[in-house]
């Protein structure tokens, strides 16, 4: 009887150990057939986010950029040592530069889920549009940072002189009713995607 029960034990678990190399063979096989699609898939969204900031170019420079980000008052340091890492894409005309679109980001929303932009800048600073590209705020609140209402506010500005930060906290963007989390979201990567575009234009890169 003794030796049935370890006979039967042993089989059990050559079954699950079969099972779950088979498993774990196909799971790898799926993940390598869908990586090539889902980047491709995201290149173009990114592609279609740049086209829909930035006048019309016929040539697209990207790179990375390192700048040193000061922490806003009253914000807690990210844990990145006051550095960010931003995409930022030069979009051209003719050979001429016509903008600057800057992939920018904040850990500061009410979901957890970092909050993703594309904004883009024009030469001398001033905001030509932004569109939101990830964010999980809560439906009918925090997700209207999506629309025009809200984001047409920052187009046709210079925050060089427009204060980017929501009223209740001394700017000039009108808050989301009932969202102020989120539109401080925004504010935050609108900031951060700035800072990258002066840190460029230092270094002469819009001309």
């Amino acid at each position: 009887m003794a030796k049935k029960v370890k006979s039967s034990f042993i089989n059990m678990v050559l079954t699950l150990t079969i099972i779950t190399v088979v498993a774990s063979l196909a799971l790898g096989s799926i993940y390598n057939l869908t990586l090539e699609p889902i980047a491709a898939a995201k290149k173009a969204a990114e592609e279609r986010a740049i086209k829909l900031v930035l006048p019309t170019f016929d040539t697209l420079n990207s790179d990375t950029i390192w700048v040193s980000i000061p922490v806003d008052p009253g914000v807690e340091d990210q844990g990145n040592g006051g550095q960010d890492s931003l995409r930022f894409y030069k979009a051209y005309r003719d050979g001429k530069c016509v903008g600057i679109a800057v992939k920018t980001f904040s850990n500061q929303a009410y979901d957890p889920t970092q909050i993703q932009i594309m904004v883009g800048f024009l030469p001398d600073g001033v905001i030509d549009s932004t569109v939101v590209t990830q964010q999980k705020e809560t439906p009918g609140l925090g997700t209207k940072m999506t629309g025009d209402k809200f984001n047409g506010q920052f187009a046709g500005k210079n925050p060089a002189t427009f204060k980017l930060f929501v009223t209740k906290d001394g700017g000039q963007v009108d808050a989301i009713t009932a969202s102020t989390i989120s539109s401080r979201a925004v504010c935050d990567a609108l900031r951060r995607a700035y800072r990258t575009f002066e840190s460029f234009e230092k270094e002469g890169g819009t001309e």
